[in-house]
């Protein structure tokens, strides 16, 4: 059905009328004609853009009421907010959703009745009941908009199955042209939203996903509380999100802020509706410089001058991580980028997916290779991710992500590039990445062996190359168009026209060598109990303090790492502590440590300080959020009531291992923890007292794997850490 009677209006005269602006934003006025003239259009706008004005425009100058369907009520309500902002007529836009009782409900349906409102916003919950169903089929439909329309697509950041059946209530309600919009959608992602709302012939509108004004960086998460805060000290006064990957990591990571005297607030789905909304609004109104959230829950937060991201925690996909940085600088200022990459999360996310459906849990592992590739990769970030949305970046240096900014090493990759073309033509293009790499590194694997791949002369051709080595290679030729991604039976690769070409005629091909993370301790524990090592220690100091501890030790007969391990002498050698209440705040050294045999130590520090003037970095001393808060106390009481501690472990919902690496913890750092009832109850006492003894007599240091090696095959892990908390409380 063609809107003739829109088609000579001035769009320009209409967007001054309404909302005061000169000029439209990039390809703006195109999308408002189409909707205007009753086509189903298709947006794909990064964050910024300005995608609401698509739809609110054409549904202010249209006949009837536009039906916009968003997931976040966090969001509508800002929308809704905005909207009655430039009228005089508070009718002109509502939401109906769960947030509204029944009197507001009424009121709702009443100003949509009488004409009064251009634009209802409803959750897709709210679409599908039945009242709502009956009630929007009585009134006068100008367009459906569905907005953050990637939710559609199981390969989206953010899939519900709810918006899957939205094009079936839209049927049973009146059709209606229909406008999708979102910031992130790869050609899959597009494909499936497309194929499900049954548009293949929308008029598709697509942005550059290029942000000029961002800065992209990963970071090995080595230290990353001190990181975070070092940073955001030196940015005082800024604007920024902190993304962690669980409620009760965002809980943490903001109260360390907070007790690092940053202004910082708590935002996630498990927090009741009006606590949220305050956070929201005092982070807006700038009450608040730093809102710590969720990956998994949209914030809804339309601030323009966002100064900064961190991602704490790797995101669960590209799609992901590209949203969440897009909240920064949306005003076209400065937008830093910052995300701490540990293998150890992906592995945290990968655990989570187990339980799921088999066809969720394959999705979610291409997801999250896509998001290990982007970090692990030396190749420009900008260049990776304009890549992944179906972009071409033509650009070689970005000059604003940091590896433009730092680059790695080049190498010839012509030979290595043939071998893998190669291969996967003579594999029939049937294969995913993970099964090419495995037979070049020559990799047995249940797949090797059922397809016979083993025989082929290129199995284990490249084992004298790491895996990541190849999976560089693969992802290189991506970005270069040799590969191609299926899109249908995402993962496969397939030979793009450009890889047909080099096979024809190869020629020299410079590549980079990826980023190698090697495996670090992350600084967790930092969260709830003390600050991690900066790395940066004084080996001079040092050396003195382990000859002190040593002299000290032999005088207690005790062994040194009973007084303090490693780990809290280095942080002494680069904290430079001069009081016990200084000395409190290096890592493993409770209150109890301190004060028991600490004198002496920072009596050391002091002479060492004054002697050779050194400059104490006090402003990077982290302070911590102690032992006795949150989830310690429950463990300390619950060990003073003899809980058994797998029913601790139980109670937290976690895993054993956690709750002995939080119980070593809390010892280590000098409290007193008395769990011989349940060693009584696990280990046999010939096996107790021979382990205690070991650390007693025998240990060098608290090394689990030492004391493993030496008591031999007899011993479980778990009673070896039974038996070392037991040893290491004694001596508090």
């Amino acid at each position: 059905m063609a809107h003739n009677k829109y088609a000579n209006i001035s769009l320009a005269g209409e967007l001054k009328r309404y909302f005061g602006f000169e000029s439209f934003k990039g390809n703006q006025e195109e999308i408002i004609r189409s909707v205007l003239n009753g086509n189903d259009t298709f947006v794909l706008m990064p964050t910024g853009g300005g995608k609401s004005l698509c739809y609110q425009l054409p549904a202010l100058i249209m006949d009837g009421t536009c039906i916009i369907i968003s997931p976040l009520i966090a969001l509508m309500k800002n929308q809704v907010d905005s909207i009655r902002g430039f009228s005089i007529d508070e009718g002109i836009a509502h939401f109906l959703n769960s947030s509204l009782n029944r009197a507001q409900i009424i009121t709702v349906k009443q100003n949509v009745k009488d004409g009064r409102t251009k634009m209802l916003y409803v959750a897709p919950e709210s679409l599908t009941k039945e009242e709502n169903v009956q009630f929007l089929k009585q009134i006068k439909i100008s367009f459906y908009a569905i907005d953050e329309a990637h939710c559609i697509s199981e390969w989206g950041h953010d899939f519900r199955p709810e918006y899957r059946r939205i094009r079936s209530i839209i049927s049973e309600i009146g059709a209606a042209p229909i406008i999708t919009l979102t910031a992130t959608a790869t050609p899959k992602v597009q494909s499936d939203i497309q194929k499900n709302l049954g548009m293949l012939n929308a008029n598709v509108f697509k942005s550059s996903f290029n942000r000029p004004n961002l800065y992209y960086e990963i970071r090995p998460k080595i230290n990353a509380v001190k990181e975070v805060i070092k940073y955001i000290k030196n940015n005082e006064g800024k604007s920024g999100i902190i993304y962690c990957l669980s409620r009760k990591r965002v809980e943490d990571v903001a109260e360390i802020l907070k007790i690092n005297g940053i202004k910082a607030l708590a935002y996630h789905a498990g927090m009741d509706s009006a606590t949220r909304s305050e956070n929201q609004d005092k982070f807006l109104m700038e009450e608040v410089d730093v809102i710590v959230a969720t990956i998994a829950f949209g914030m809804g937060i339309d601030k323009p001058d966002v100064r900064f991201v961190i991602h704490f925690d790797i995101p669960k996909s590209l799609e992901g991580y590209y949203q969440e940085t897009g909240r920064g600088g949306r005003d076209m200022g400065e937008g830093q980028c910052i995300a701490f990459y540990s293998y150890k999360d992906v592995q945290r996310l990968e655990k989570f997916m187990q339980g799921k459906p088999v066809s969720e849990q394959e999705i979610g592992k291409q997801l999250l290779l896509e998001i290990v590739a982007y970090a692990e990769s030396a190749v420009c970030r900008r260049k990776t991710l304009l890549n992944y949305f179906g972009e071409d970046y033509e650009e070689t240096y970005c000059g604003s992500c940091d590896n433009c900014l730092h680059p790695k090493e080049k190498f010839e990759g012509k030979e290595d590039m043939q071998l893998v073309l190669e291969l996967i033509l003579k594999l029939k293009e049937k294969f995913k990445a993970e099964h090419i790499v495995n037979i070049i590194c020559g990799e047995r694997d249940s797949m090797t062996k059922s397809y016979k791949h083993e025989e082929l002369e290129e199995f284990g051709i490249g084992k004298d190359q790491s895996p990541q080595y190849w999976n560089a290679i693969i992802r290189q030729g991506l970005i270069l168009h040799f590969i191609d991604k299926e899109i249908e039976n995402y993962g496969l690769l397939r030979i793009g026209a450009k890889g047909y070409e080099f096979l024809k005629k190869p020629y020299s091909l410079m590549l980079m060598r990826d980023h190698e993370y090697t495996e670090c301790d992350e600084d967790d524990d930092l969260l709830s109990t003390r600050n991690g090592s900066s790395g940066a220690a004084d080996e001079e100091l040092f050396a003195m303090l382990k000859d002190l501890r040593k002299s000290i030790s032999k005088k207690l007969n005790l062994p040194p790492f009973v007084l303090f391990q490693d780990t809290s002498l280095e942080d002494m050698a680069t904290q430079y502590p001069i009081t016990i209440d200084e000395l409190k705040n290096c890592q493993g050294v409770g209150e109890g440590k301190a004060k028991k045999y600490g004198t002496e130590f920072v009596e050391l520090i002091g002479r060492y300080v004054e002697e050779r003037e050194i400059e104490r970095p006090l402003d990077m001393i982290v302070k911590s959020m102690g032992y006795k808060s949150g989830s310690k106390v429950f463990v300390i009481q619950s060990i003073d009531h003899k809980l058994p501690l797998d029913e601790i472990a139980h109670a937290k919902n976690i895993e054993m291992d956690e709750l002995l690496t939080e119980i070593e913890a809390i010892v280590n750092s000098g409290t007193k923890l008395n769990i011989d009832y349940y060693i009584s109850y696990t280990v046999d006492d010939d096996k107790s007292e021979e382990i205690y003894n070991y650390f007693r007599n025998e240990a060098a240091n608290e090394s689990l794997d030492d004391a493993m090696n030496e008591l031999g095959g007899d011993y479980t892990e778990e009673e070896v850490r039974l038996i070392r908390i037991k040893f290491m409380s004694e001596f508090n």
